[in-house]
C-alpha cells in the first residue's frame, strides 16, 4: 500500500543526504578541519533525518506536530541553502550544482506525499466494497437503459401497427362511401327519370290495395336524406280499443258480408281500415264474436 510514494522518497532522501554531507565536507574542509566539515555535515542530516523519524511516527499514530514540521522544513531549507551556496562559490560546474540543489526540499515534499497518501489509503476489503459498488451501479445503469430501449421499440412497434389499421379502416371506409354514392347516384337517376314511374306503376297497379279505378298512382323511389323519428310519445298517445269496442268492429266486419268472412279476411279489413290491435287480442275478440 506504501510502495508507490514510500520508495521514490526514500531514493531521494538517501541522494540528498549524501550529496548534503559531501558538499559540506568538501566545501567547508578547505577552511576548516574535514572532521569538523564531517561533523557539521552530519549534524544537518542528523537533525534532517530525526525530524523525518519524528513525523513519520507521529503520522503512524494519526498525529501531527506543526513545530516539529516546521524544523524539519528549516533543516531542508538550511541543506538547500548549503548546496546553493557551494554551487554559487564554485568557478566550474555552477549549474550542475544548481540543478541537484533542490534535492533536499524535493525529499521533504516526497514525504508529504506519502504522508497523504497513507490519509487516504483504503484496505483491500474496502476497495473491493468499493469496486462492488460501482460494478452494480454501472449494471443498474445498463439495465435501465436497456429497459428504455425495448419500451422505446415495443412503442413504435405499436404506433405503426395502430396506424397501419387506421389507414386500412380509412381506406374501407372510402371505397365503401365511394360504392354507396355511386349506388345512390344510380338510384337517384332511375328515380328522375320518366319510365321508371310508369314501369314500376303498370307492373304494380293490379295488386295495389286502396287504389280509385281510373286513377294512376304515382310511385317514387325513397330518397336519401335525414328522417324525422317517431317520438314514444306519439306512439303512445293513440288510445288502445277496449275489448268491448274491439268486439263491436270484429262482428261488424265478420258479418259485412253473406256468408260471414274468415278470420283472415276479417284481419286484412280491420287494418286496412286503420285499425290496430294485437294479433292476440284479435285473435280473441273473433273467438267471441263467433261463439
Amino acid at each position: 500500500m506504501a510502495r508507490p510514494t514510500a520508495l521514490p522518497a526514500v531514493a531521494v532522501t538517501a541522494v540528498s543526504l549524501v550529496l548534503t554531507l559531501a558538499v559540506v565536507v568538501m566545501w567547508l574542509g578547505t577552511a576548516m578541519p574535514w572532521p569538523v566539515a564531517l561533523v557539521v555535515g552530519l549534524g544537518i542530516d542528523g537533525g534532517w533525518l530525526a525530524t523525518l523519524a519524528y513525523e513519520r511516527r507521529l503520522a503512524a499514530q494519526g498525529d501531527h506536530s506543526t513545530a516539529v514540521t516546521v524544523v524539519g522544513w528549516s533543516f531542508g531549507l538550511v541543506a538547500t541553502g548549503v548546496l546553493v551556496a557551494h554551487a554559487l562559490t564554485v568557478e566550474a560546474d555552477t549549474g550542475a550544482w544548481l540543478a541537484v540543489a533542490w534535492l533536499p526540499l524535493a525529499a521533504k515534499a516526497l514525504w508529504l506525499v506519502h504522508g497523504m497518501w497513507e490519509r487516504t489509503a483504503l484496505t483491500p476489503s474496502a476497495l473491493g466494497a468499493i469496486r462492488g459498488i460501482q460494478q452494480d451501479a454501472r449494471d443498474t445503469a445498463a439495465v435501465a437503459r436497456a429497459r428504455l430501449r425495448a419500451d422505446a421499440a415495443t412503442e413504435e412497434t405499436r404506433l405503426t401497427a395502430v396506424t397501419a389499421a387506421g389507414a386500412r379502416v380509412a381506406r374501407v371506409q372510402a371505397r365503401t362511401a365511394a360504392t354507396l354514392a355511386g349506388a345512390w347516384s344510380t338510384l337517384e337517376d332511375a328515380r328522375q327519370g320518366e319510365g321508371t314511374g310508369r314501369a314500376l306503376t303498370s307492373v304494380t297497379t293490379p295488386v295495389t290495395p286502396g287504389v280509385t279505378p281510373g286513377v294512376t298512382p304515382r310511385w317514387e323511389l325513397p330518397v336519401w336524406g335525414p328522417v324525422e323519428p317517431v317520438s314514444t310519445l306519439a306512439l303512445e298517445s293513440a288510445s288502445a280499443l277496449t275489448d268491448a269496442q274491439l268486439d263491436v268492429l270484429v262482428e261488424e266486419i265478420r258479418d259485412s258480408r253473406t256468408p260471414p268472412l274468415s278470420y283472415r279476411e276479417m284481419a286484412t279489413r280491420f287494418r286496412t281500415a286503420g285499425h290496430a290491435a294485437s294479433e292476440v287480442r284479435l285473435r280473441a275478440a273473433w273467438k267471441r264474436v263467433a261463439a
